[in-house]
């Protein structure tokens, strides 16, 4: 498999030759050579390099490790399959990616799109380099956690047919305290995995073994140089980054394209693993025996994938893909609830209930250890905390996931929050959930002057409230604005003060006013016809809750006042 992302380079002219021919219709545009800077990284070129000039000599490279020659099908992928069609049978279509592969590939994607939005970086990127480098983890052979069940490594880097590179991380990845090894499903040696490693399933470790880890280590690998992936200059320097081939960039361009037009999901273990690799070896499980047979490993998380195959027997032989060995997530029956209540939230709140489901048995055993994954569905912008829609939790000891907390968003009504099993094909669980309107429980002027107009004038100031829930600011609650008859009569006056709409023409009801971050709402200018009395302005809320508001409409006051009496004139 690759040694470093960046400086790899394949053997076997032959392989080369099929893969390029096939897919060098994908490849009509040259990508921006690569080159090395100081830290050994690859950045990109205004030139063009050939993939063999870096091939020996220089002491850099990371040695023509193998990887994965297979093309994808030229017929397009197999549609996804429906619940009422069930699972679909191993190995029947490429397009098919198991569950926590997909998931990991998924959960990458979106993460860079919110930490690096200008790399618009595409999940089938990974699938593609995925397939290529371990034949999407031999299958999907991982546990619910995203670690593979046996060891994915690479030849040893001993200058035996491969680069020389010694040990740099003293054994710790790859069991080898003489050379490095790619290691895992996304292959990174542990120099690289030194500086790109990245914790993808929020466990606070770092692994290169693990799916969810590894797919978003090579993300932010690729994204690196700011290159925007839907340029195609830019997705050709971020693939010739991880290999600096172009059969290399060829291949992984053709499983893009492939998995673009439709991918499914598959339970895990039931991949179909690639048989052709770059060195000549067809064995999917097989690589060239290292000059040093690396001791046993000693982590449980280690991965399957072209290292030299386990010892039959052991724990950790790979299994056909079709007849994995048992997983927790196999022995699932069914989800039930495991106790969430009523589901409602005020639009822009979050809901005080977390959804929870419970895998179970058939003879209602709880299994722990099961992903599962919990979707956000209908026409609704409420989410899970974060900003996501999708959600995926690890059942506990007791078997129950529960998932994070939704955000209502603005858009009020139903939705529901859907529960599945990653990796089985079962019934899944819905739970009904509300948004309700936001309300407000309290409503005053923010003035107490007087309301008064003369006859066919203007009202000199502006009515302003402020709404507040439970004591804090109500922000965006809805409200109308009606001139009514009187307390007891809120029928609309047809005489009196009035408002103006957009044409100058009177209107004495407002809809669709909503208060504004501060919880202020402030009604437009307030004009009087002839009649003289007093009025009721009725401000309502979201909610029912109401202020009537006095409007006084008289006459100026013209009596004259008294003129000074005239002193007398002093007599003669």
């Amino acid at each position: 498999m690759a040694a470093q992302f960046g400086r790899r380079l394949r053997k076997g002219a032959a392989t080369t030759a099929v893969a390029a021919a096939a897919v060098a219709a994908l490849s009509a545009s040259q990508a921006p050579g690569a080159t090395v800077d100081d830290h050994g990284r690859h950045t990109a070129s205004d030139a063009q390099s050939s993939p063999e000039a870096t091939a020996t000599g220089d002491g850099g490279a990371t040695g023509n490790s193998p990887y994965y020659t297979d093309l994808p099908p030229l017929n397009s992928p197999s549609p996804s399959p429906s619940a009422s069609t069930g699972p679909v049978t191993p190995g029947t279509s490429e397009a098919g990616i198991p569950a926590t592969v997909l998931d990991a590939y998924k959960k990458a994607e979106a993460e860079l799109r919110s930490s690096k939005p200008g790399c618009n970086l595409p999940w089938q990127l990974l699938a593609a380099i995925g397939k290529v480098e371990s034949g999407q983890a031999r299958g999907g052979r991982v546990d619910a956690d995203g670690n593979t069940l046996s060891p994915i490594l690479g030849p040893q880097l001993d200058g035996n047919g491969f680069a020389l590179i010694k040990d740099t991380d003293g054994g710790k990845y790859d069991d080898n305290s003489s050379y490095d090894q790619a290691v895992g499903p996304m292959q990174f040696i542990p120099s690289t995995w030194a500086w790109a490693g990245r914790d993808g399933n929020g466990d606070g470790v770092k692994d290169p073994n693990n799916i969810y880890d590894a797919a978003l280590a090579a993300g932010h690998y690729l994204c690196r140089n700011d290159w925007d992936m839907s340029e195609q200059s830019g997705l050709n320097s971020a693939i010739l980054s991880y290999n600096n081939s172009q059969d290399y960039l060829n291949l992984v361009l053709s499983w893009l394209e492939f998995y673009r037009k439709g991918t499914h999901e598959i339970p895990d273990g039931t991949g179909t693993i690639p048989s052709h690799r770059s060195d000549g070896n067809g064995s999917a499980g097989s690589s060239p025996k290292p000059t040093t047979t690396p001791k046993p490993s000693k982590s449980p998380h280690d991965n399957g994938g072209s290292s030299p195959k386990p010892p039959s027997g052991t724990p950790d032989a790979p299994t056909t893909p079709g007849s994995p060995s048992p997983t927790p997530t196999d022995t699932v029956d069914h989800l039930a609830n495991s106790g969430t209540g009523t589901l409602t939230a005020m639009a822009g709140d979050a809901f005080t209930e977390k959804v929870g489901a419970k895998a179970v048995t058939k003879a209602g055993k709880a299994v722990a250890k099961v992903r599962i994954r919990f979707t956000v569905v209908g026409d609704t912008d409420t989410t899970f905390t974060g900003g996501e829609k999708v959600a995926t939790v690890v059942t506990n000891d007791t078997g129950v996931a529960v998932a994070p907390a939704l955000q209502a968003g603005e858009k009020t009504g139903d939705l529901t929050v859907r529960a599945t099993v990653v990796g089985r094909s079962i019934k899944a669980i819905d739970y009904a959930a509300t948004v309700t309107e936001r309300v407000a429980d309290t409503l005053v002027r923010t003035s107490d002057t007087a309301l008064t107009c003369t006859p066919g004038g203007e009202f000199a100031d502006q009515v302003e409230v402020k709404a507040t829930y439970k004591g804090a600011v109500a922000d965006n609650v809805g409200a109308t604005a009606t001139l009514i008859k009187s307390k007891l009569d809120a029928s609309e006056i047809d005489k009196g003060p009035y408002f103006k709409d957009a044409d100058g023409k009177p209107v004495r009801t407002l809809k669709d006013l909503k208060t504004d971050a501060k919880g202020l709402l402030k009604l437009p200018k307030l004009y009087a016809d002839d009649t003289t009395g007093t009025f009721l302005l009725r401000i309502t809320t979201a909610g029912g809750k109401s202020l009537d508001v006095q409007l006084t409409v008289a006459a100026a006051d013209t009596s004259a006042s008294p003129s000074p009496s005239t002193s007398a004139s002093p007599s003669a």
